[in-house]
């Protein structure tokens, strides 16, 4: 079956994180270098990412310090100097190419209103707080599904995650798109997994020709 309809992830994918781990880093007062490395040996360790808050401040309460900074306004929210050069060019490029559009990502519920002033022209965006289920669960691949109206076979789900992205996606039917960009694409492109994607991708240029390939 040719692809019809493409879902992008969003960190790493669409948006650079790098402002976000910067802004934690500068918040619990450590390196930004050491923040950094500390996240890159968490990814390589197959361990879940607030790992690194462990190393970086092993005697922080993670709770009440997302709070404070919540309460001082600090919290990272996704402005248009955040989206990577080429991921607007892709969105507009796949559309022109007659496929149906996605974004959905693990983020907030506040993050669709903050994608959309970022000028994101799709057929649909959401958020896995506002679908109540977060990748790897096989539900929300069907959501994304649903939400298109295709048969599986017919979506690539782009993303820079093996463990987030291309494997679940792979056993819900769908066309893994690797992204290898970013703390968790750089690390998990060197993974074994990384082959059950169809597609390896350092940038988002270029993509559509390639999804029609598929």
């Amino acid at each position: 079956m040719a692809v019809s309809a493409v879902f992008f992830d969003v960190g790493a994918t669409l948006v650079d994180e790098t402002r976000m781990f910067e802004g934690w880093a500068d918040w619990l007062g450590v390196s930004r270098v050491d923040f950094h490395a500390a996240l890159g040996a968490s990814i390589e360790a197959r361990a879940p990412h607030r790992r690194v808050f462990e190393l970086m401040a092993p005697d922080a309460d993670l709770a009440a310090v997302r709070a404070a900074r919540r309460a001082a306004g600090a919290e990272f929210a996704i402005e248009p100097r955040d989206l990577y050069p080429d991921a607007l060019a892709c969105l507009e490029a796949c559309r022109a190419a007659g496929l149906y559009v996605g974004v959905a990502g693990n983020q907030p519920a506040s993050a669709a209103a903050a994608l959309l002033n970022c000028g994101m022209m799709v057929d649909h965006l959401a958020t896995s707080e506002e679908w109540g289920v977060s990748k790897p669960d096989p539900a929300f691949f069907e959501r994304v599904a649903q939400a298109c109206g295709r048969p599986p076979a017919e979506i690539a789900y782009v993303g820079d995650r093996v463990d987030n992205d291309v494997v679940p996606a792979r056993l819900a039917g769908m066309l893994p798109v690797l992204v290898a960009r970013g703390p968790w694409g750089v690390v998990q492109t060197a993974w074994p997994e990384a082959a059950q994607a169809a597609l390896i991708v350092r940038r988002l240029e270029g993509l559509a020709p390639l999804l029609a390939g598929l």
